[in-house]
């Protein structure tokens, strides 16, 4: 139960920690609805974001106090050399305009961001992942380095804050170039781009996106009665939609659980009456030098309260050291499930106090006068 519990907590937290640094007051334009990407139903594929909707639609939306983001991925098998250094084939490469990083949540440990200079110039500049400093730079400082990327040169201004990996994608291994740079690189047909806008003002998000909504209907050419063509997603809304999934797992794992404990109890219950049988003359002998029927229903009762504890710690150790294994090996963000620990302890006191009843008063109501005679 502890295991089963901890893990479906730490799933929950890392999902929603990296939705959650997106920040509460964004919101997305991409290709696919939220319901189609997590029903898996592919029958209604919209049309890509093309550069000629990006472009339109920065030039056009203009709310108040609100960043727009364009990006797109190039690549995610690329090569970057350094030197006579080189990455595995496993890079991703993206292009990305001035404000991407910041309404992606992502930090710098080092250098500086992009700023309109960079993408209006388009100049050969990047930022890359920490591993990819890890790669090339193990002993040196990488900022003001030239590295390669497909034969073009960048120089590096920044270093991302390492965020790890989720379900195989390693965030931290990737170069952010400017768009028309790597336009020029990946030009390859149907490339779909991704808008991300944020808003300073929290309180005028729902605004904001109404506003989004039009602006690129209107650049999609969709009449009124028409549906959206184009998927947007809040990262509030995710969060939410996690926990809800999240919330029907841990129901069953729960129903599992009390299963479980059901077999446990009955197993627990055989093992006392096992016990009584077999330590029947010694419940003789203890009665007929005057034991009360109330100690001996004592003893039994506190031997599988002890058995009880004894197991509900046992499981929580490996519960616990079982989940930060597993948490460590795929990347998850380890998490404990207290309620899980403090209802472990608890309900293995009373299964231990109900398996134990019926053995206990089996046992206070044995005669003493058979019982030496037994065996």
């Amino acid at each position: 139960m502890v295991g089963i519990l901890s893990f479906i907590k730490s799933f929950e937290n890392t999902i929603a920690g990296d939705f959650a640094s997106m920040g509460s007051n964004t919101f997305s334009l991409q290709r696919y609805s939220f319901d189609l990407q997590f029903s898996g139903q592919r029958d209604r594929v919209h049309p890509v974001i093309s550069y000629r909707d990006i472009k339109q639609f920065e030039d056009t939306y203009h709310f108040p106090t609100s960043r727009v983001g364009v990006s797109f991925t190039g690549t995610a098998a690329a090569e970057v050399k350094f030197e006579n250094l080189a990455t595995d084939p496993e890079v991703q490469i993206m292009g990305v305009n001035e404000n991407f990083i910041i309404n992606s949540g992502l930090e710098l440990t080092d250098g500086r961001e992009f700023n309109q200079f960079d993408i209006s110039n388009n100049n050969n500049v990047c930022v890359i992942g920490s591993d990819i400093v890890k790669s090339l730079f193990p002993n040196d400082n990488p900022i003001g380095k030239t590295i390669s990327v497909r034969g073009a040169k960048f120089t590096i201004i920044g270093v991302l804050k390492a965020k790890g990996s989720t379900f195989g994608n390693n965030q931290d291994l990737r170069v952010l170039i400017p768009i028309q740079a790597a336009r020029s690189i990946f030009s390859r047909p149907n490339i779909n781009y991704n808008i991300s806008v944020m808003i300073d003002n929290a309180e005028m998000l729902d605004a904001a996106q109404e506003e989004a909504i039009i602006v690129f209907r209107n650049i999609r050419g969709l009449n009124p009665i028409e549906e959206n063509n184009f998927g947007m997603v809040r990262s509030d809304d995710l969060i939410n939609r996690i926990a809800s999934i999240t919330g029907y797992l841990e129901a069953a794992a729960w129903i599992i659980s009390i299963i479980t404990i059901l077999g446990s109890s009955i197993a627990l219950m055989n093992i006392m009456l096992v016990s009584v049988t077999e330590r029947t003359r010694e419940i003789g002998v203890r009665k007929s030098l005057g034991a009360k029927r109330k100690t001996i229903a004592n003893q039994f009762i506190i031997e599988t309260v002890i058995i009880g504890q004894l197991g509900g710690l046992v499981g929580i150790f490996f519960g616990v050291v079982g989940v930060y294994l597993l948490a460590t090996a795929i990347n998850f963000e380890y998490s404990i499930h207290w309620a899980a620990m403090i209802a472990a302890v608890i309900i293995s006191f009373v299964v231990a106090v109900i398996a134990g009843s019926y053995p206990a008063a089996k046992a206070a109501k044995l005669d003493p006068i058979e019982s030496l005679r037994y065996e």
